[in-house]
């Protein structure tokens, strides 16, 4: 499970997973059409997201599935309401939200009720924002070197899925209106150390056994080592809008 999953790298998820730009906070804002009057955060995590959504200067309830990860969510914004809960066992308040959040961890939650849990979640008219980070790199060459190395240490196919996959996902559900897609991209340099410690906090490489993971890291580092001890990704986060009708 990914509770499992990341609770076990709560303690170096927050300092090794990128943050969000701080338009994408701006973006809700002009979106919903002001600050709303409420929000809640769906699979916080360590508070990646939440640094960039306390930035809309509503009250925030975080809905957090791992008590590790939402102990450091705690810790760290003292100011949000933390409710430690997958989102399916989470009652919203009657009436619903004005604005739901949920970044990184659409893919974690139920495809089958996920787009009507949160609908439902929303009050009419409210503002759904689902975004999320793809990692890919600005020179194609360290791109492909890096994920031979990846093929090389654990030959197990991994699809990564399509940068907007969840704006289909959203908008094909039926349960929203005006859905809108809004793309940030940034170039983000990591030493071999960074990128190692990025790589230990993705689920592929914890579902690995310890001497496998070992292995992974050994053989990206080594890559990284050949650049010259840096890698430049290509970071595209992807901001999905949409409304529950009014």
């Amino acid at each position: 499970m990914a509770v499992m999953l990341f609770g076990e790298v709560a303690d170096n998820y927050d300092q090794a997973r990128p943050g969000y730009p701080g338009e994408v906070a701006e973006a809700i804002r002009a979106y919903h059409g002001g600050v709303p009057t409420r929000l809640v955060e769906v699979g916080a995590g360590t508070g990646r997201a939440t640094e960039v959504l306390v930035g809309l200067g509503a009250p925030m309830t975080c809905v957090e599935p791992d008590r590790r990860m939402a102990e450091r969510l705690t810790a760290r914004f003292p100011e949000v309401e933390v409710v430690v809960a997958a989102f399916e066992e989470w009652t919203p308040p009657p009436g619903g939200v004005p604005a739901l959040a949920c970044a990184l961890a659409w893919h974690w939650l139920d495809p089958d009720t996920r787009n009507r849990r949160a609908s439902d979640a929303l009050a009419p008219g409210g503002t759904l924002a689902v975004f999320g980070h793809r990692y890919d790199y600005v020179d194609p060459a360290q791109g492909a070197a890096i994920r031979a190395a990846f093929e090389s240490a654990d030959p197990s196919p991994h699809r990564d899925p399509q940068d907007d996959w969840f704006h289909a996902d959203i908008a094909g559900s039926g349960h929203f209106t005006d859905v809108r897609l809004v793309p940030f991209r940034r170039a983000v340099p990591l030493d071999t150390a960074a990128y190692q410690a990025l790589v230990s906090t993705f689920s592929p490489q914890l579902k690995r056994p310890p001497e496998l993971r070992e292995r992974v890291l050994s053989a990206v580092g080594a890559t990284v080592d050949g650049f010259g001890g840096t890698v430049v990704l290509d970071l595209r986060t992807t901001l999905v809008l949409a409304r529950r009708p009014a």
